[in-house]
């Protein structure tokens, strides 16, 4: 069966004529007669009735025009949703982000709200997932990347540290005033072992490095958070994840001048998914929305 000789077929029927059809489908009008009449001979039947003036369907040509019709739609439709799928962000995007990374919820509730199309399964984990393994379309990692020749990265902004503590303990112990009296106050560490007791401070092209004394050394960020606001210390909090606690007076941001080396965030993608319309709206849309310095 020739596909080809059922859309000419049914193009000369609608058309009415050889020559609209040959028009249409920009094919010379002999050809279009060619197809007709092979179409014909194939079947075993004569489907139209030439005359001078106009074309006429046979009976059985009827019959046959109406299947015809039915599968050059279903054709026309099948291009149109895979056009549709390639110039608008449709279907499920599968997406994976560290742990810590909760605070991006308020950014995908907005992403969905402005793509009603998009469906997002959000995988959050601290291993490295394997995005092409494992059928990711897009991964948002912080700190150095891996070179890799069947991913793409790009760059989103970055994870600064900052120094905060709660209105108790401020109340109570005072605020340091510059890096060096960090060394007077209970510090609340993130991480593991005495190898992370100094803290490494930029403003500008300035650098402070302060041995402090942890009251407390944990290595799960909220839990780090709970005893902060709880008034039991300082901590070095990722500027990304707590603004709202700052911005309601839970916690108060400490020397504002100074935060510790940004740590880079990136949205990673396979090279297959470079001309996805919805991987490329996500990440153009976490680029504008990434949060700034608190």
């Amino acid at each position: 069966m020739d596909l080809n000789e059922l859309l000419v077929f049914a193009k000369v029927v609608q058309a009415g004529s050889f020559t609209s059809a040959a028009r249409g489908l920009r094919m010379p009008k002999s050809t279009v007669s060619r197809k007709v009449s092979e179409l014909e001979e194939r079947v075993g039947a004569q489907l139209l009735q030439r005359t001078t003036r106009k074309l006429r369907l046979t009976d059985v040509g009827q019959a046959y025009y109406e299947h015809c019709a039915r599968i050059v739609a279903e054709a026309e439709q099948a291009e149109l949703a895979v056009t549709r799928m390639q110039s608008a962000p449709h279907g499920l995007l599968r997406v994976t982000a560290p742990l810590a990374f909760n605070f991006m919820g308020t950014m995908i509730a907005e992403f969905l709200a402005g793509y009603p199309e998009v469906q997002i399964e959000m995988v959050c984990t601290d291993r490295t997932v394997d995005l092409v393994e494992e059928g990711f379309d897009l991964a948002v990692r912080a700190g150095k990347l891996a070179d890799s020749s069947s991913l793409i990265a790009r760059r989103l902004g970055s994870i600064e540290r900052v120094a905060m503590a709660s209105p108790r303990y401020i109340q109570e112990r005072g605020a340091p005033k510059s890096p060096k009296e960090l060394a007077a106050h209970d510090c609340l560490l993130f991480g593991a072992g005495a190898s992370g007791n100094v803290w490494t401070l930029h403003s500008g092209s300035r650098t402070a490095e302060v041995a402090i004394r942890a009251r407390l050394t944990v290595n799960e960020p909220d839990m780090l958070r709970a005893v902060a606001l709880a008034g039991f210390g300082i901590a070095l909090l990722p500027n990304t994840h707590y603004a709202k606690d700052i911005d309601a007076g839970r916690l108060q941001r400490l020397l504002p001048e100074w935060s510790s080396p940004g740590a880079p965030v990136n949205a990673v993608y396979p090279v297959t998914r470079h001309h996805s319309p919805k991987v490329m709206a996500f990440v153009d849309f976490l680029k504008e929305r990434w949060p700034h310095k608190v």
